[in-house]
């Protein structure tokens, strides 16, 4: 094989087992983003800014007081992650749901209370609805996300 074909074929290569990796993580993990990048410090020393952390899609009734969750909250852009430090339940437009109370191993108080609440379509909640959680959190990769979050932070 003539020496740009060789290359071409490498990089053929080398991009089928990028994408295989990404869409094979996602199916076994059952999760659309199974790889995070920790962005700020509110989980240290647990997670510190560039972590990665590995996640599962989980079902409501498998998370649990002291799982770290990732959830979305519609007015940030990026997802968030931190510890469950309580599960209740909330009626949302006349459902009970399960709710959980988060906040970051390194802040001081939730992240949602009766001063600040988790906007619904049903109104204000004191805490996390199960809907919004996308997934749980398995395994952490130290530092492997600097060089990607210097980046975006710098483009």
């Amino acid at each position: 094989m003539g020496g740009w074909k060789k290359e071409a074929a490498w990089l053929l290569i080398s991009l089928l087992i990028v994408f295989g990796f990404e869409y094979g993580l996602k199916w076994a993990m059952h999760t659309s983003s199974p790889l995070v990048i920790v962005i700020s410090g509110s989980m240290e020393p647990v997670f510190y800014r560039g972590d990665v952390v590995l996640l599962r899609g989980v079902n409501p009734n498998e998370i649990h007081v002291g799982d770290v969750i990732v959830y979305n909250a519609p007015m940030y852009p990026y997802p968030i992650i931190h510890r469950v430090h309580a599960v209740e339940t909330v009626d949302l437009g006349g459902k009970v749901e399960k709710c959980f109370v988060t906040w970051g191993d390194n802040n001081p108080v939730p992240d949602w209370s009766e001063y600040r609440l988790y906007p619904t379509p049903y109104g204000g909640v004191p805490c996390v609805p199960a809907y919004a959680v996308d997934a749980k959190a398995v395994m952490v990769f130290p530092k492997v996300g600097l060089i990607p979050l210097w980046i975006r932070e710098h483009m």
